[in-house]
């Protein structure tokens, strides 16, 4: 195993269930909606007791060309571009430090974590990716159970990767986007569920008047939140704001 990788395996070994036997948990039917896909993607269940797979998309073979009866965790991890594997390990501890120093992990459930990095294909080279992964089981003392990872080819969007990481709120939860990996004591910039929601209509080509309509608000409200959205996510235009969250997979 190579060494990067054996550090991202560092990052989960030590909350990962202590048995097989999760106390928490959703069904992988209830996270389908949660699945934004700007692309050709596949997913599959991560089980971090024994770091065994399950509801393999047969399209990992198309994208990849893995067997999804056969292909491992492992395999996974192997496919991520070299000059990217530190960037996920950071990525990976970032998300640890905000779920059990942060929000707390009872709240891992209602959140959703992304970030993109390089991963290659079944020719051979190298196209950037969509990592998005929800926690569908955890253990009275939030040891990781099983997680629905999904991967988004993205390329035909952007071959600039930010190297920030972003956690969307489910369930009413406020999110948290790009957050840096490689920063410690950050400050944590939160959009709350009303912003989430305008920026998705914003997504939707809705224009000011049509969202307050939407949102049974006023127009000037919707445009008070948009400048805040603009300022929290460092976007310049509304066209930067919408490219940024479709490549976290907000929309």
């Amino acid at each position: 195993m190579l060494p990067e990788i054996q550090n991202l395996y560092d990052v989960w070994y030590p909350n990962r269930i202590a048995k097989s036997n999760e106390s928490k948990q959703i069904s992988f039917n209830e996270l389908t909606n949660s699945i934004i896909s700007t692309g050709p993607f596949y997913f599959y269940i991560i089980d971090f007791f024994d770091m065994s797979l399950s509801n393999i998309s047969p399209v990992i073979s198309q994208i990849h060309g893995f067997d999804s009866e056969t292909v491992t965790f492992n395999d996974i991890l192997e496919a991520i571009h070299p000059d990217d594997i530190e960037f996920v390990a950071k990525a990976e501890a970032v998300a640890t430090d905000f779920f059990y120093e942060k929000v707390g992990y009872e709240k891992m459930l209602s959140y959703k974590t992304s970030y993109n990095f390089r991963f290659r294909l079944k020719n051979g080279e190298y196209a950037l990716f969509n990592h998005q992964s929800l926690m569908l089981s955890l253990d009275d003392n939030g040891g990781l159970g099983k997680s629905l990872n999904i991967h988004t080819r993205i390329d035909h969007l952007s071959n600039f990767n930010t190297y920030k990481v972003s956690f969307i709120g489910l369930n009413g939860e406020p999110s948290f986007m790009n957050l840096y990996a490689d920063e410690k004591n950050q400050e944590l910039k939160e959009f709350s569920k009303r912003e989430i929601d305008i920026i998705k209509l914003i997504g939707n080509g809705l224009n000011n008047e049509e969202i307050a309509e939407k949102l049974f608000i006023s127009a000037l409200t919707v445009k008070k939140h948009r400048n805040n959205i603009l300022a929290k996510s460092d976007s310049k235009n509304t066209a930067q704001l919408i490219k940024n969250c479709i490549l976290q997979g907000i929309i």
